[in-house]
């Protein structure tokens, strides 16, 4: 059977298993957290090197990536690694049909089993809204903004339900016209640095609550 690697491995499960395979497990008293998500996620390494800078900060986010994706790497890029905490911040790629159209329902489907995967596993979660966005460059005819509003809000809920930790990036990032403030990205997608200086303190604090919770 003829085909590429990518369509062989379509959660992209090879981008990281190098790394993975060479990661020691947690030491004892370790505050291992994996961040996993999309381009947003893998990207905040460049753009904010000091944020992931002498902590046990690993990023697990793939550009492009939607939640059927993270859900079936989950065990190798989360689980397997022995993590406190897994960051989760994804959805706005399904939204933008990336890998097909989704509905609210499949994408928060994928993100609950997610959130289920790590509890089983003992690893507390913080869940976190998607970006604001009311245009994607790479698709331009999706009319993405209210339907972020509708994801959030369904997260939120979820959260709150469950005793999970919600950390809400919209509200402070998002300007009148429910898209992302231009003083925080210049595609009007993906942070700049001054978007993720926005970002890392709203997460930090998430994470230290967290851990005193352990």
């Amino acid at each position: 059977m003829s085909g590429s690697t990518t369509m062989q491995d379509w959660p992209y499960l090879a981008k990281y298993r190098q790394e993975n395979a060479k990661l020691p497990l947690p030491e004892s008293g370790e505050n291992r957290v994996v961040f996993l998500g999309d381009s947003i996620t893998e990207f905040w390494s460049n753009e904010q090197p000091l944020f992931f800078q002498n902590k046990s900060y690993i990023n697990r986010g793939i550009s492009g990536q939607t939640t059927p994706q993270m859900l079936l790497r989950f065990r190798a890029d989360v689980i397997a690694l022995q993590p406190k905490i897994v960051v989760i911040l994804a959805g706005g790629n399904d939204i933008a049909g990336n890998t097909g159209a989704s509905t609210i329902e499949m994408i928060t489907d994928n993100i609950f089993s997610m959130i289920e995967l790590a509890q089983i596993h003992q690893i507390k979660v913080i869940l976190c809204s998607v970006l604001p966005a009311n245009f994607f460059y790479w698709n331009p005819k999706e009319k993405p903004a209210e339907r972020i509003i509708e994801l959030n809000a369904i997260l939120k809920k979820y959260a709150l339900s469950n005793g999970i930790l919600f950390v809400d990036y919209y509200s402070p990032m998002a300007d009148e016209e429910k898209g992302l403030k231009t003083e925080f990205s210049e595609d009007r997608v993906h942070p700049n640095a001054a978007g993720y200086e926005t970002m890392s303190p709203l997460i930090e604090k998430a994470i230290q609550l967290t851990l005193k919770t352990l």
